[in-house]
């Protein structure tokens, strides 16, 4: 799978007009395919619509990697009827589910094959139905439903299709159009429903990520183009490097940056479609007289995009990184650490972790196995579930640790037949603070229950850099300062990691605390990190200050407050 443009086959141009009155199988398996190249080509857009000013949106990604591993059960597939090609995309999605907004996709489609039924075609208004079975099984999906959200851009395609049906429209092609302008429309008022959203000044990312989903699809239908937009083109100063390297995908072995001048005017959509059979991850910026590109590669490849540059002009800067080296998987990385191994009848914990550090932990306190997982990084629901498929025992507790995975991990524990309970963890320390409460001889019930009932004994503090300028929960965040969030909210925003941490440190609102634990992140040093703890002792003499290593990234500090 490429990000080429790809043009309607000769059937598939033969058979557009028949889009007028139905659909069939190879229609949606195609019509999926474009999706996923669309939401491919806007997947930085979507991340980027995040709530909190953060280096961590990841929405677009999780939609991404979860249409991903759906296209991936029916690319093989000749000739399906529409009900065979929609009942194999909901079965890769379930698996492939990745964050919130990945399992709530995979409902979706979930719901939208449930509708369709068996049938081998289908009209307007079997669409409409499979639309609206899609919108119930996704609210079904989430426990308190939120409007304003993914969920109402849903809602409102359903009812857009139910409304042209009404209308008296017959052609799939016409539902489509209304469908997609239906989904415009809803997205542009999710911040009218939901306040955050205003306050931050963003649309829902989950209900943008549908909505380019959608028109990837009606692009299809029409015969145009998938080519990488002129809108991918940034301005050099805003080329976001750190957000192209959040997903590392299989075969992304290498970094290759490179900056060049080029000859002559570039021809973007062309220079896409050609870096897109090279490798992924691919963004360009353009400064004056200097273009700088992004990508990729595989192994093997990584001097493939300085040749080709190099023929369009001068090339003057390169960068080469080993993203498996990053990832710890080349030789010589750090022992893995070791987990405990549950015998049959015992109660056995599955723990996300956002880095190295936190696994350690995880490890040492008796995880029977670790995800490797959290901001900008969520796992999939198959992910979790091979964590724990192959343990001795059939009782497991799962510990999410992060908001964003805690629906991946329901879904893992409803596609088990062992006994599975998730303790509904926000962040590693509520994950640490439960996992204290575990007994692996005791009672299933009361583990869980004692697990649950001991997140509420920690608060969590994560720093790190604003992405953007805006005023959210009665804070000033200037682009470029520290913010502090404890417990979800904003609470800091200052020019330093010191201040924001000591500000926050100090509130009235943390109380008698008498324990803080530091886990220093993957880019800030164990100097620093133990000044920093210095600087709690002086203001906190009463309380204990510990500095552990989490390795986790994008946050320079994320602290346990007990």
């Amino acid at each position: 799978m490429n990000t080429k443009s790809r043009q309607p086959s000769t059937r598939v141009r033969e058979r557009l007009y028949v889009w007028y009155e139905t659909v069939d199988g190879l229609e949606l398996l195609r019509a999926a395919e474009a999706a996923l190249i669309w939401l491919r080509v806007h997947r930085q857009v979507v991340n980027q619509l995040n709530v909190f000013p953060v280096p961590d949106g990841d929405t677009g990604t999780n939609m991404l990697l979860t249409m991903q591993e759906a296209w991936k059960r029916i690319e093989g597939l000749e000739e399906p009827t529409i009900s065979e090609a929609a009942h194999a995309l909901a079965e890769g999605a379930l698996m492939g589910a990745r964050g919130n907004s990945g399992v709530i996709l995979s409902q979706i489609l979930r719901g939208f094959a449930r509708g369709l039924g068996t049938r081998e075609t289908a009209d307007a208004a079997a669409i409409r139905d499979a639309l609206r079975e899609a919108s119930e099984a996704a609210y079904r999906g989430v426990g308190r439903p939120v409007e304003g959200t993914m969920l109402t851009v849903c809602r409102e395609i359903a009812e857009g299709a139910e409304a042209a049906v009404k209308d008296g429209v017959t052609s799939v092609l016409e539902v489509l159009e209304r469908v997609v302008e239906a989904a415009d429309q809803s997205v542009r008022r999710t911040p009218d429903l939901l306040p955050v959203l205003k306050q931050a000044g963003v649309v829902d990312s989950g209900g943008k990520g549908l909505y380019f989903l959608l028109e990837g699809m009606l692009r299809f239908a029409h015969g145009l183009g998938l080519d990488q937009s002129d809108a991918g083109i940034l301005p050099l100063e805003d080329l976001d490097l750190a957000a192209a390297e959040e997903v590392i995908e299989p075969g992304q072995d290498w970094e290759v940056i490179v900056d060049f001048r080029p000859q002559g005017a570039l021809e973007y959509p062309r220079l896409y479609e050609q870096l897109g059979a090279m490798g992924t991850s691919i963004q360009v910026g353009e400064g004056e007289k200097l273009v700088r590109l992004h990508i990729h590669v595989p192994d093997g490849r990584q001097y493939e995009p300085i040749e080709f540059l190099s023929q369009l002009g001068v090339v003057t800067k390169v960068a080469i990184e080993n993203l498996m080296d990053q990832m710890g998987s080349t030789a010589g990385g750090p022992t893995p650490p070791e987990f405990a191994t549950p015998q049959p009848g015992q109660i056995a914990v599955v723990a996300v972790a956002p880095g190295p550090g936190f696994e350690r932990v995880f490890a040492s306190l008796g995880a029977a196995a670790v995800v490797r997982g959290g901001q900008s990084m969520n796992p999939s629901t198959n992910d979790i579930l091979a964590a724990f498929a192959d343990l001795a025992t059939d009782k497991i507790v799962i510990l999410p640790n992060n908001k964003n995975v805690q629906l991946a991990a329901r879904q893992a524990a409803d596609q088990s037949s062992k006994d599975v309970a998730v303790v509904p963890s926000v962040s590693a320390p509520q994950g640490i603070a439960a996992f204290l409460r575990h007994d692996p001889e005791g009672d299933f019930g009361e583990v869980v229950a004692g697990m649950t009932a001991a997140l509420r004994s920690v608060r969590s503090l994560e720093l790190t850099r604003a992405t953007r300028s805006v005023e959210i929960d009665g804070v000033q965040v200037r682009k470029g300062d520290i913010i502090g969030v404890l417990d979800g909210q904003i609470r800091a925003s200052l020019p330093d990691l010191a201040s924001a941490l000591l500000q926050i440190v100090g509130r009235e609102e943390i109380g008698a605390a008498e324990l803080f634990t530091l886990f220093s992140g993957e880019d800030l040093g164990q100097a620093e990190a133990e000044t920093l703890a210095e600087g709690i002792r002086e203001l906190r003499p009463d309380a204990d200050v510990e500095v552990v290593e989490g390795g986790q990234p994008h946050y320079p500090l994320i602290v346990s407050i007990e």
